[in-house]
């Protein structure tokens, strides 16, 4: 039985269940109830939240609607529809529910609205391009909601037409002159765009307020808009550039409600990002993010209020040196409240909206999704050990208690490992944060194998949080001591220490990985001859990096992983690589070859795993057959694992396990699992 370990400025032991009956596995991963999207009723006393689950067998998702009472954390299943219900929207009077889902002869999603009182959901939309995201207006008749149009198709009736004619031409060439053309996974040569529409409930007319929309709201899709508390205009991010999208900077917008398509744009002079437009509560103000350059790629997001009347602007956390967001305010106005990433966990915050000092709530765990319900927060809350749940507390941080008990049964028949939170020298004296995850029969009397997670981004972390992909649990049950060790570039740790590696990505991560590994060295329980590494996208560059330079590791593991830089100006995103790498290749290309693993093959020794989906437009797949090609032609063990329908991650739940399978089963064949 473990011991319980208590929060220290330097070294925390966090601790899980310790009334374990198994190992925790990829398959339990799957099984878990997964909390999405929610809203709370206007009376501030029950959560509408998406809950999936996974059919293993049938390897597909359903999302049904629950209940939860924020008083006492009771719940109920409140929809039972087949397949996916998302985006619960509670209607002003508290009397009803829109939410999306595609039923019965839905071709795609629709508007559904039901009663709280039960009954049968009623549909309320027959969009040809489906309908998402929507929000209640004040006065409870009427809707928005987004939906797809093609430019210069003014009615749908029309649209439906060229949907079906594009449905039975057997041509299937992409073509386009933009520089941004496909973007993940998707193909953006088709030139729908995304329209912001009002449903009037009770006539079913529905108008389209962007019908001059040239350009995208959001290059990932959908559209990120608030509605004004009086019901009078709405704010939106949208490009502020249009075709042939060599710039992908965005602006705040407000619509007009009227029809009209008016749109003005609130913040032209900044040439950086605006984006994540928020009313607060009286409406009052306008809560906004910005970046103010064009040529960085970590700057810190800087938390703006803008009087909807003067055009007064603000910024509320001028010292604060991490980047808000999920902001919203209380009632009065008082307060705002934000989540962000703080040395690696995601941190609830709060500060006057007069600005001024940034107070910490919570910082512990990872939180999303912050929502005012009366006199408490509601968040979805997860760690290491535990996976997201809906949670509240009040707002002064105190009284924070777990509302959903969906999961206990499942958890508290696995074991979970011990964690630690590690601070240590890394490269040039600055100090480095990393995660230990022990597995659960651990013992320092035995010598056990190292595993070295990679995050990608670069600029992003290894957090406190359960995610399904690289789930530090999975491979720490699996007889593994992990570490995720929060290199420079990583977010959360300042802006300064995100900024170090542009220009040359892999130097000072490389030296403190290297250095993360010392660490774990000084502690007589792990074994040097059995360590591996291993990382995704960003994560998998730094991982054929360290494979050309040094031969430490007995094994890595390479998953949607850069290998030749010049290859990612294939990638779907081509802007700002010259300041990732330093060069174009035009201009710099030295540099370029300088810090890409493709010119280091000579060093190259280490058996590695490579891993990779077929649609992963980010880091084309043909990255992972240029190193698996070398490693085999060098004749270094290596072995390919491609996924011909998954994209940048593994997604599907069988997939997904399978994964795990193949990258554990390369971490026993050369390192072996367990302590000895």
């Amino acid at each position: 039985m473990h011991r319980r370990y208590i929060f220290f400025v330097l070294i925390a032991f966090l601790t899980a269940p310790v009334s374990a009956q198994r190992f925790f596995t990829a398959q339990d991963l799957w099984t878990l109830d997964r909390f999405g999207a929610f809203d709370i009723s206007p009376d501030g006393k029950t959560a509408a939240i998406v809950v999936t689950t996974y059919d293993l067998k049938a390897n597909t998702a359903n999302g049904d609607i629950w209940l939860y009472t924020i008083g006492d954390g009771s719940a109920r299943k409140f929809t039972t529809g087949k397949g996916n219900e998302g985006s619960p929207a509670w209607s002003p009077d508290g009397k009803n529910l829109v939410f999306t889902a595609k039923r019965d002869d839905d071709e795609r999603a629709q508007l559904y609205i039901i009663s709280v009182d039960g009954g049968e959901a009623r549909r309320l939309t027959e969009m040809p391009m489906g309908a998402s995201s929507p929000k209640w207006f004040p006065d409870g008749k009427r809707l928005a909601f987004t939906s797809a149009m093609l430019p210069g198709v003014t009615d749908f009736d029309s649209l439906r037409a060229h949907l079906k004619k594009r449905k039975e031409n057997k041509v299937s060439a992409k073509t386009s002159e933009n520089r941004l053309f496909r973007y993940w996974d998707r193909y953006l040569t088709d030139g729908y765009l995304d329209h912001l529409f009002v449903l009037d409930i009770e006539t079913g007319t529905v108008t389209n307020l962007t019908p001059q929309m040239d350009r995208y709201f959001n290059y990932s899709g959908g559209i990120d808009y608030d509605i004004s508390p009086d019901g009078k205009e709405i704010v939106a991010t949208a490009l502020s550039k249009g075709a042939p999208y060599d710039q992908l900077f965005t602006d705040v917008y407000t619509i007009a409600v009227d029809g009209s398509g008016r749109m003005t744009n609130l913040t032209a002079e900044n040439p950086g990002d605006d984006m994540s437009p928020r009313y607060s509560s009286t409406g009052k103000y306008i809560l906004y993010g910005k970046n103010l350059r064009t040529d960085r790629n970590a700057e810190r997001v800087r938390l703006m209020r803008r009087d909807t009347k003067t055009g007064e602007e603000l910024e509320l956390c001028r010292e604060f040196d991490r980047s808000p967001s999920g902001w919203v305010t209380d009632a009065t106005d008082n307060t705002v409240y934000f989540t962000a990433d703080h040395l690696a966990k995601t941190s609830v915050f709060s500060v006057p909206m007069s600005g001024g000092a940034v107070s910490t709530l919570l910082h512990r765990g990872s939180n999303s999704g912050l929502r005012v319900a009366g006199d408490a927060l509601v968040f979805l809350h997860e760690n290491l050990s535990a996976p997201n749940g809906l949670c509240s507390m009040r707002p002064d941080g105190s009284g924070f208690r777990k509302l959903d008990t969906l999961n206990a049964a499942l958890l508290a028949s696995v074991s979970m490992g011990r964690t630690e939170d590690i601070w240590y020298r890394g490269a040039e004296g600055d100090s480095v944060q990393m995660f230990a995850v022990y597995p659960p029969n651990f013992s320092e009397k035995k010598s056990w194998p190292l595993l070295v997670l990679l995050h990608g981004g670069p600029h992003g972390t290894f957090g406190d949080d359960f995610h399904p992909r690289w789930n530090t649990q999975v491979f720490a049950n699996a007889g593994y001591v992990v570490i995720t060790p929060n290199f420079h570039g990583s977010t959360g740790f300042g802006e300064y220490f995100a900024e170090r590696i542009n220009g040359e990505h892999p130097r000072l991560p490389f030296i403190d990985v290297m250095l993360a590994v010392d660490e774990m060295l000084k502690r007589p329980y792990i074994d040097s001859t059995r360590m591996a590494a291993g990382g995704g996208s960003y994560g998998g560059y730094l991982t054929s990096w360290i494979g050309s330079q040094t031969s430490r590791f007995a094994c890595l593991v390479n998953h949607a992983g850069v290998y030749n830089l010049m290859a990612q100006f294939g990638s779907d995103i081509t802007q700002q690589r010259n300041i990732s790498y330093g060069g174009l290749p035009w201009d710099g290309m030295e540099n370029i070859l300088r810090w890409s693993p493709s010119q280091h093959a000579q060093g190259y020794v280490t058996p590695t795993l490579v891993m990779h989906g077929e649609k992963d437009y980010r880091v084309p797949y043909g990255q992972a057959l240029e190193v698996y090609g070398m490693l085999k032609a060098k004749g270094v063990p290596a072995r390919i694992v491609l996924y011909p329908d998954e994209n940048h991650w593994i997604l599907s739940p069988l997939n997904s396990i399978h994964w795990y399978g193949e990258f554990t089963s390369w971490l026993d064949r050369w390192i072996g699992a367990g302590g000895r």
